[in-house]
């Protein structure tokens, strides 16, 4: 992890140890400069990462503010962390459906820069939050890069054995959203009807240094799940 990367960490957390809400100020640049020993150019990169994911907003003139007005039980679809972040007051547990090593798709192999001859490791479970239906989640992980997994990793976070576990650092990620009925199986897997209405994110995630690791399609219960967008404006 980058040194900007871990001031925006230390700040996020000292924000949610401390309970401090929507418009609450923060120390100015130079204060967190003393704080962190730090250039402000390194302060600078940290609260526009802090910016992008919505936990604070900076005013000319002002200061630093937070931002973040959470509402529990939404899951951005902007975070590139997985959603067990969000979530972090409900259980979040999971049943495998499918795991094993084998050739991707076309569709992984091109969302993955690999050839159809390489190996992905393949994950498809469902998640629930607290007993209940969330998702029915089908990833494929670049085996090159993601060089080990088993049922008990499986069954958790996979994020925070990627970040934690492997120590890779997780960069940016790509999302198409559609909306559709569910199949049959889809719905026999949540629990719901075939025809009930879906919605399905296709992602790409990838590591900081551009390298794509995961593509997965998440097809969400309609009754279980919400979600939320926080949009920055770069308009001066």
């Amino acid at each position: 992890m980058l040194k900007y990367q871990q001031i925006a960490t230390e700040i996020e957390k000292y924000i949610e140890e401390n309970s401090l809400q929507q418009g609450d100020k923060l120390p100015v640049i130079e204060a967190l400069m003393n704080q962190y020993e730090v250039s402000k150019s390194t302060i600078t990169k940290s609260l526009e990462l802090l910016e992008k994911k919505g936990i604070i907003f900076q005013v000319r003139g002002s200061g630093i503010f937070v931002r973040r007005h959470h509402r529990k039980g939404y899951i951005s679809l902007l975070s590139n962390q997985g959603f067990k972040k969000d979530l972090e007051d409900y259980q979040i547990t999971s049943q495998i459906i499918d795991f094993d090593v084998r050739k991707p798709t076309q569709e992984a192999a091109q969302s993955l820069n690999l050839q159809e001859t390489d190996e992905v490791y393949y994950v498809k479970r469902v998640r629930y939050i607290n007993g209940q239906t969330l998702c029915l989640e089908e990833s494929y992980y670049h085996k090159g890069i993601i060089t080990y997994l088993n049922k008990e990793i499986i069954s958790e976070s996979i994020f925070h054995y990627i970040t934690e576990g492997l120590g890779l650092k997780v960069g940016f990620s790509d999302m198409y959203l559609q909306v559709g009925k569910l199949q049959e199986e889809e719905a026999s897997l949540l629990g719901l009807e075939s025809g009930d209405p879906k919605l399905c994110a296709e992602s790409i995630f990838h590591l900081t240094n551009g390298q794509p690791f995961d593509f997965s399609k998440v097809t969400y219960n309609y009754e279980q799940s919400q979600f939320f967008v926080q949009g920055n404006s770069h308009l001066m």
